[in-house]
């Protein structure tokens, strides 16, 4: 199953909970009730009703260019045949953070993290052995100057009154 399997219509103030636990994913519920308009209680039940959709994720995110995992790299892939089970097997690679199929002269994206640049060729020749990757294209990170994790919740303007849940 893929991420945009299901559907889930998310309302003004479903985005703006969602926004709130982007910038502090350790943001007390109260907190946020506060800034949407409403109670703890209802902010709570909303978080947890995306969760269970799979809308959302609360996790920790490390920054991969700390000690331990030094190379960053975008790996794109071109393919022969069935794209999105080439896809699938890319996702299942411990190496591997983030895998798009895409359109233009790269079937796929994939982001990879390496402890070192020793490891780098070796994850590399495991996705150039992938039945149906005809050829690779690496592309070396050199310097991160903007990560974010706030996608998919274009805020449109302010929120209107929302009754209690």
């Amino acid at each position: 199953m893929t991420i945009r399997d299901r559907q889930y219509a998310l309302d003004d103030v479903s985005r703006a909970i969602i926004e709130q636990l982007q910038e502090d994913g350790r943001r007390p519920y109260a907190r946020i009730a506060t800034a949407v308009g409403l109670s703890e209680a209802a902010v709570r039940q909303r978080v947890q009703r995306l969760v269970d959709a799979g809308v959302m994720q609360i996790v920790a995110v490390t920054d991969p260019l700390h000690p331990g995992f030094s190379r960053q790299a975008m790996v794109g892939v071109r393919t022969s045949g069935d794209v999105r089970a080439v896809a699938d097997t890319l996702a299942a690679l411990p190496e591997v953070d983030d895998v798009v199929i895409t359109s233009g002269s790269l079937d796929v994206l994939a982001e990879v993290v390496c402890e070192d640049d020793d490891q780098l060729p070796d994850v590399v020749a495991r996705i150039r052995a992938v039945e149906g990757v005809t050829s690779t294209e690496t592309f070396l990170y050199l310097g991160l100057r903007r990560q974010t994790y706030a996608r998919g919740t274009p805020h449109r303007g302010p929120l209107s009154a929302v009754p209690e849940e």
